[in-house]
C-alpha cells in the first residue's frame, strides 16, 4: 500500500496514517530531495527560475509531509508515534544543516542576486536576502570541522527539546488528583465535575478524579474554595517535569535544559556570535541585546507601580498575606467584587457555537472572506472541525482545522500552525491550510462546550495568527504566511485581533446563553470590558518576568558557568516580580516556548509585538473598528506579506509612523508612560 504521508495532492489522509509510516516516508522523500539538490547546486549560469523556484518546491515537500506527522505527535500523542517521530529529527536535521551550509547553492543565490536582481520583483529580492543570510547564520563559510561541528548542535538539540516536551507531556499525564468528599470541589463548575466523575467512572473508583490538563489546572486555583486542592494543583502544575513536587525527578528537565542552552550557546558561538541571544536577533525585529534589554527594563519601570498597588489591595481584600496558590482564587473574587462579573459566571454566555460564528462574522466584515464548514476532509479525532474560507469573489482562499478541546495525549496550550503553505511555482499551485488547537472544556452530555471569557480572547489570539497564514498573497513557500517574519513581529496580528473579543459590538454578537439564548445583560458587558485593565500591571510584570529570564539565560550563558537558569530565575524576580513565588517553584522545567519551541531568546516578542497590536488596533479606533479602508490597508501592509517585507517597514507602511509603546500603556490602564522606541 502506498505511504499516505507522500501523497501530496490532497489533504494528509489522518485516518490511513500509522506510525509505521513515518520514517520510511521521510527517508524516501530527503533521499530523493538530496539527489535534486545536487543537480541543482551543479546548474551552469543559475538563475531564479532555475535554482530558486526548485528549491522552493523542495521546501515545500518536506514541510507537508512533516507537518502531519508533527502535529499527530503533539495532539494525538502515542509510544509508537513518539518513535517514529523521534527517529526523523536527526535526518530532518541533517538534511537542513546540509542544505544551509551547501556553498554551491550559497554563491548560485549569490550570483543570482548580483545578476538578475534588478530585474527581480521586490518579493524574489526579499526571498533572496533572507536566504543568503540564513546560509551565513548556518555557518556556510565556516572549515569542515567547524561546519560538523554547527550540524551536530543543531542535530542535537532537535533531540533534546523534543525530549523536553515529552517529559512534560508525561508528567502533565501522570498526576492526577481523586476526591470522595464531594465538597472538596466546592466552586467547581458543572462540567468539570461531570468531567471528573467521567473519569474516575472510568477507571472503576468511586468520587471524582481531576487531571492536570490546563482548563481543569486554571479552574482549581481561580475556582477551587479547598486551599488544600488548589495548593496540591498548584504545585503538581509548578514543578512538572523538575527535581521537586509530587513526582520529583521522575520526569526531570533540569539536565536537558542545561544541554540545550550548551548546544544553543555552542551554535551561536561557531557562526561568531557572541552568545545564543545576538545569533537570535539577526532575523528579528529587535537588533541588539541592549535594545531589548533596554525595552524589557523600560516597561518594566512603567509597570512596577501599578502592579505593587494591585497586590497590595489584593491583600487588603483577601486579609492576610497571599502565596503564590491563592493569587488567582482571590484575585477572582476581587474582579467579581468590583466589576460583579466572574470568568466562571460568564461562561454559560459564552457557547463554543455562537463565538465561532460572531468571529467568522469579524473576518467577513474585516477582510470580505466568508468561512463555512466542511465535512469532507479526513480527521485525527472526531472533536476536530474542517472549515474553508473564500474571498470576497467567493474564490478559494484557503481552509483550517479547528481542534478546540483538552484530551489526554494532547499537548497542553494553545497554538496555531501550518498544515500545508501556500505556494505558485511553475511546479505547481497550493491553497494554505491551518491547524488551530485551544485545549478547552469538552462540551457536555446535554450542552455546547462554554468557554471563559479567557477562553475567547484565545481563540480570537490563535484565529489571528491563522489569518496571517491563510490570507498571505505571497507565493513562495519560504515567505509566504508566517513564514520569515521576524519573531518579534510575529504576534501583530494574533494580538491585533484580541482587541475584537473585548469590543462591545463584537460581544453582543459572540454572546447568548446556551440555553436560552439571553443576552449578556448591558451592565455585565460593560463590566467585562472593565475587567480588561484589572490586574494589567500584574500581568504585564510577569510576562516581563518570563521574558527577561529567557533572554538572560541566553545572552548569559558561560561554558564555565553552565545555564544558571535557577540563579538567573532568582535574580529576575527580584527585580521585576511582585507575587513572592516559593523556593520549590520550577516554572523553568515546563517553559516549552524557550526550551522546546520558537521563543528562544524571543519571548520578549509578546510584549513587543504588544506594542504594535495596540497602536495598530488605535489605528482602526480613529476610523472605526471596522472601516474597510482601514482594514485593507492592514491587509495589504501586513496580514498578506509574509516575510516578503521587513516587519518595521510594513508597520510604518500601514500606519504612517513608527510605533508608540503608549499605546499599550494607556490600553492597559497604565499612566505612567515611558518614553519607549518599539
Amino acid at each position: 500500500m502506498a505511504n499516505p504521508l507522500l501523497d501530496q495532492q490532497a489533504l494528509p489522509q489522518f485516518r490511513q496514517i500509522r506510525a509505521e509510516h513515518v520514517e520510511p516516508a521521510v527517508r524516501e522523500l530527503l533521499d530523493t530531495n538530496r539527489a535534486r539538490v545536487e543537480e541543482l547546486a551543479a546548474t551552469p549560469n543559475p538563475t531564479f527560475a532555475t535554482v530558486v523556484e526548485p528549491l522552493e518546491e523542495l521546501h515545500h515537500r518536506v514541510s507537508r509531509t512533516w507537518s502531519p506527522v508533527s502535529h499527530l505527535n503533539a495532539v494525538l500523542n502515542s509510544d509508537a508515534l513518539r518513535t517514529g517521530y523521534n527517529a526523523c529529527l536527526p535526518l530532518l536535521s541533517a538534511y537542513h544543516t546540509d542544505l544551509a551550509q551547501s556553498e554551491p547553492l550559497f554563491h548560485a543565490y549569490r550570483t543570482i542576486a548580483e545578476q538578475e536582481g534588478a530585474a527581480l520583483a521586490p518579493v524574489q529580492r526579499q526571498l533572496l536576502e533572507h536566504a543568503v543570510r540564513d546560509f551565513r547564520l548556518a555557518g556556510v563559510g565556516l572549515p569542515a570541522d567547524r561546519k560538523a561541528q554547527f550540524k551536530t548542535a543543531m542535530l542535537e538539540l532537535s533531540q533534546l527539546q523534543a525530549k523536553f516536551e515529552e517529559n512534560v507531556l508525561d508528567a502533565t499525564n501522570g498526576w492526577s488528583w481523586h476526591v470522595t468528599d464531594v465538597g472538596e470541589l466546592r466552586g467547581l463548575n458543572d462540567m468539570l465535575i461531570e468531567q471528573a466523575r467521567r473519569r474516575a467512572a472510568e477507571q472503576h473508583v468511586a468520587g471524582w478524579t481531576l487531571a492536570l490538563d490546563q482548563p481543569t489546572y486554571v479552574a482549581v486555583v481561580t475556582d477551587a474554595q479547598s486551599p488544600g486542592l488548589r495548593r496540591a494543583f498548584y504545585e503538581a502544575w509548578t514543578t512538572r517535569a523538575s527535581d521537586q513536587g509530587p513526582n520529583a525527578r521522575r520526569w526531570d528537565n533540569s539536565a536537558v535544559m542545561e544541554e540545550i542552552l550548551r548546544r544553543r550557546h555552542e551554535a551561536a558561538r561557531l557562526v561568531d556570535f557572541g552568545n545564543y541571544a545576538e545569533y537570535a536577533l539577526a532575523t528579528r525585529m529587535a537588533h541588539s541585546v541592549e535594545e531589548v534589554t533596554g525595552f524589557l527594563h523600560e516597561m518594566a519601570r512603567a509597570a512596577r507601580g501599578a502592579a505593587r498597588k494591585e497586590f497590595a489591595q489584593l491583600e487588603d481584600f483577601a486579609g492576610h498575606k497571599l502565596p503564590a496558590w491563592d493569587v488567582g482564587f482571590y484575585a477572582e473574587r476581587l474582579q467579581r467584587e468590583r466589576y460583579t462579573v466572574s470568568q466562571e459566571q460568564l461562561r454559560p454566555y459564552f457557547p463554543l457555537p455562537r463565538v465561532l460564528t460572531g468571529l467568522f462574522e469579524v473576518a467577513q466584515r474585516l477582510f470580505g472572506v466568508r468561512i463555512r464548514e466542511r465535512h469532507d476532509a479526513p480527521l485525527w479525532h472526531p472533536d476536530v472541525r474542517f472549515f474553508s474560507i473564500d474571498g470576497a469573489g467567493s474564490e478559494p482562499v484557503g481552509s483550517f482545522y479547528l481542534d478546540a478541546y483538552a484530551r489526554p495525549n494532547k499537548r497542553g496550550g494553545a497554538w496555531m500552525d501550518e498544515c500545508i503553505g501556500r505556494k505558485h511555482l511553475p511546479s505547481g499551485a497550493a491553497l494554505p491550510v491551518a491547524y488551530l488547537v485551544c485545549n478547552f472544556l469538552p462540551p457536555g452530555s446535554e450542552q455546547p462546550a462554554l468557554l471563559t471569557h479567557d477562553d475567547v480572547v484565545t481563540l480570537f489570539h490563535e484565529f489571528g495568527h491563522g489569518l496571517h497564514h491563510l490570507l498571505t498573497r505571497v507565493d513562495y513557500p519560504s515567505i509566504a504566511g508566517i513564514n520569515g517574519v521576524a519573531w518579534d513581529a510575529v504576534e501583530l496580528p494574533s494580538q491585533f485581533m484580541e482587541n475584537y473579543a473585548w469590543h462591545p459590538e463584537v460581544l453582543q454578537r459572540i454572546c447568548g446563553h446556551f440555553a436560552t439564548g439571553a443576552p449578556l445583560p448591558a451592565d455585565q458587558q460593560a463590566h467585562l470590558i472593565s475587567t480588561r485593565s484589572f490586574h494589567a500591571g500584574l500581568a504585564t510584570m510577569r510576562q516581563l518576568e518570563f521574558a527577561l529570564f529567557d533572554f538572560r539565560i541566553h545572552a548569559e550563558y558561560s561554558p564555565q558557568s553552565g545555564g544558571r537558569i535557577m540563579q538567573i530565575l532568582r535574580e529576575v524576580r527580584s527585580e521585576v516580580a511582585v507575587v513572592p513565588v516559593p523556593e520549590w517553584n520550577r516554572f523553568p522545567n515546563s517553559f516549552g516556548h524557550v526550551f522546546a519551541g520558537g521563543y528562544a531568546a524571543g519571548y520578549y516578542s509578546y510584549k513587543w509585538a504588544e506594542v504594535l497590536a495596540a497602536d495598530a488596533f488605535g489605528a482602526f479606533e480613529e476610523r472605526g473598528v471596522f472601516d474597510r479602508a482601514t482594514a485593507q490597508r492592514f491587509f495589504d501592509a501586513i496580514l498578506s506579506r509574509g516575510g516578503s517585507r521587513d516587519a518595521l517597514e510594513a508597520f510604518i507602511e500601514f500606519r504612517g509612523r513608527r510605533p508608540d509603546v503608549r499605546a499599550l500603556l494607556k490600553q492597559n490602564g497604565i499612566l505612567c508612560a515611558g518614553e519607549l522606541a518599539a
